[in-house]
């Protein structure tokens, strides 16, 4: 007779809870609202998708070197009297990040939001070479 190990990785136990190991992953994939992002000769430009949800809930910032949208689109369903059949409207918080390129100028973001779309330009930092200047030696 054959016995089966029941270690980590192996047997029917790990197994029964495979579906549920990326289940974090899968529902902030859910609540994230679709993008896009490319790159201009003078600017980077992120637009995102935030149909239903008002401008004054959305909130963005920028934290090491990332920007965070985050925001909510408030429920205001009022089920008196009505029955729903089915509701595939989502409703909640959200969160995304962009990590900058290294040539974003975080100081100098632009944001616009019409029509349900959010969008965000980040100006790009001169690639220009500084100025040469002499520096100047002090004597003791």
């Amino acid at each position: 007779m054959v016995e089966k190990s029941h270690t980590a990785g192996t047997g029917w136990w790990p197994n029964m809870y495979e579906p549920l190991r990326n289940i974090g992953e899968k529902v902030a994939e859910w609540f994230a609202p679709k993008s896009e992002a490319s790159a201009l000769e003078d600017y980077y430009e992120i637009t995102i998708e935030l149909p239903g949800v008002k401008a004054k809930d959305v909130d963005v910032s920028v934290q090491d070197n990332s920007l965070m949208v985050r925001g909510e689109k408030r429920s205001e369903r009022q089920q008196k009297g009505q029955s729903f059949y089915f509701s595939e409207r989502e409703y909640g918080a959200f969160q995304r990040a962009f990590r900058l390129p290294p040539d974003a100028d975080s100081e100098q973001i632009d944001a616009k939001f019409d029509d349900g779309v959010l969008c965000l330009r980040i100006a790009k930092r001169s690639s220009s070479k500084p100025a040469a200047r002499k520096v100047q030696i002090s004597q003791s």
